[in-house]
């Protein structure tokens, strides 16, 4: 049975819940969107979740933003076709859903209120775009990357043993 995660934004407007097989907060993202959307120490957590179990309580307060991105990889001025979702209330930080993997939405792990379990390791990821003040604490054991890493959330957590069934 998977995992059920309960979160919500600071003032809570907006409530959601969420299954998910891969709760751990392993992934720290050093993109300029998480961080300066969400990662107020330089990065942001994201989580895996099903998004077919998506409920959400408050959505009349939900804003949602798509960036912009223009950078090494891309050179022209695109948009996003991720869909990151806040409290228009408070500004709360809550989910990131990405049409092209439909299946999956991202929960920030700042913005869930369950208890979640410990990292055995973190991934430390887009280390390229960190802002030049951010000092990342990387551990033996932690992997390291300036892009994205090939291994999935999911195939991380099931190397592990962490694949919540």
């Amino acid at each position: 049975m998977p995992l059920r995660l309960h979160g919500s934004c600071r003032c809570g407007a907006v409530g959601f819940s969420v299954d998910s097989h891969t709760p751990v907060p392993y992934q720290y993202c050093y993109c300029s969107i998480c961080r300066k959307q969400q990662g107020g120490g330089g990065y942001a957590i994201n989580l895996g979740a099903d998004a077919r179990t998506l409920s959400v309580s408050g959505e009349e307060n939900l804003g949602l933003y798509r960036a912009e991105i223009q950078d090494d990889e891309r050179p022209a001025c695109e948009r996003s076709s991720g869909e990151r979702r806040f409290c228009t209330r408070c500004g709360s930080a809550l989910w990131l859903y990405d049409p092209q993997w439909p299946d999956l939405v991202h929960p920030f792990a700042s913005a869930i209120d369950s208890e979640l379990p410990r990292a055995p390791q973190r991934v430390h990821l887009m280390l390229k775009y960190k802002a030049d003040w951010v000092e990342p604490d990387i551990r033996p054991g932690d992997d390291v990357f300036e892009l994205y890493p090939d291994e999935s959330i999911a195939d991380w957590h099931r190397r592990r043993g962490l694949w919540v069934d």
